[in-house]
């Protein structure tokens, strides 16, 4: 995919609303091309794209013990607030569903509704303690060694449930 490039794009622009939000001016961080491809790769990237086949948005994925675990989800600012995030949630849950996983999984923002709150609109519970997988533990433990702020970080589970076998 040679659209590369342009989810970085999407990625950086998509920051700023974050960076208002959080009243904070980092610089903005994305994520390599490297994690991406291997997305793609891996057919767990999603990308939601215009009437022009311009990509707006996307969500991209590893599979993680047994879940789909979102690396990244990023709608450009002209796009948010239209269900574009929504749409591609909605498309990894069918994903997951598809490779016959048992959640979709994350980390985000506490606080900030269109991260933890927008999350839980859609069934995500938030796990903690005994009840976080240690693969959740490991993700939210290196985003604080990175500098993030340990009280605003929160995993999040969304089961999806087994289907019956007859």
């Amino acid at each position: 995919m040679g659209e590369l490039p342009r989810l970085t794009e999407i990625e950086l622009d998509a920051f700023a609303t974050l960076a208002e939000a959080l009243g904070i001016s980092d610089a903005a961080h994305a994520l390599p091309h490297a994690i991406l491809q291997k997305a793609l790769e891996a057919g767990l990237l999603i990308v939601a794209a215009d009437g022009d086949d311009h990509p707006v948005g996307f969500l991209a994925a590893e599979e993680i013990h047994d879940t789909l675990y979102v690396t990244e989800l990023d709608v450009s600012r002209d796009w948010q607030r239209r269900g574009v995030g929504r749409r591609l949630m909605s498309q990894a849950v069918e994903m997951a569903r598809t490779r016959r996983l048992s959640a979709l999984t994350l980390t985000t923002d506490r606080h900030v509704p269109f991260n933890a709150p927008f999350y839980q609109s859609i069934g995500f519970q938030t796990v903690d303690g005994a009840n976080m997988p240690r693969f959740l533990r490991a993700k939210i433990d290196d985003e604080i060694s990175n500098g993030m702020d340990p009280k605003r970080r929160v995993a999040m589970v969304l089961p999806l449930g087994r289907p019956t076998q007859g």
